[in-house]
């Protein structure tokens, strides 16, 4: 049988490790984000979709990342901090990884190889990234950083 997301665990922004098998039969969108970055108003319309449609086993899985232009400088309860009290968070947010490069974290590193971007690149090119996975843990379509959160609803009702 091929990897799913669910075979991955990642640590949270406390540093606990989370097992991705208890979101089983979720539909996820899993986003790299950066609190300091052009894209970073893009919380409030993920949340936005996360209240609407959580109670139909949907959630939102939020990845910092510093790698693009140094926007995610600050510590994971910085960075938790920060989302909560501008954008009311509350979807689940992860521990700081890198995307790219020798040391990407393997989640993003098979998010990559199962939806690679414009013309096959498998590179993250900036943060808001978002990868589109269904219920059984397939990745289904990545999205640009360009790509409002509402413009996905469409996609993500069509896997609930």
């Amino acid at each position: 049988m091929s990897e799913t997301v669910y075979d991955f665990t990642c640590a949270d922004a406390t540093g606990k490790p989370v097992d991705l098998g208890d979101y089983r039969g979720k539909v996820l969108l899993i986003v790299n984000t950066a609190s300091k970055c052009g894209f970073t108003p893009q919380f409030a319309g993920l949340e936005a979709l996360y209240e609407d449609l959580s109670a139909q086993d949907f959630a939102i899985l939020g990845f910092p990342c510093n790698q693009f232009g140094g926007q995610d400088p600050g510590s994971n309860d910085e960075i938790v901090e920060f989302c909560q009290l501008n954008y009311g968070v509350s979807f689940p947010m992860f521990g700081k990884i890198a995307v790219n490069g020798a040391d990407t974290d393997p989640l993003f590193a098979h998010l990559k190889d199962e939806a690679p971007g414009a013309l096959g690149s498998k590179r993250i090119k900036w943060n808001f990234t978002k990868f589109l996975v269904d219920r059984d843990g397939r990745v289904v379509k990545r999205y640009a950083p360009t790509t409002k959160p509402e413009e996905l609803r469409r996609d993500i009702e069509a896997l609930l």
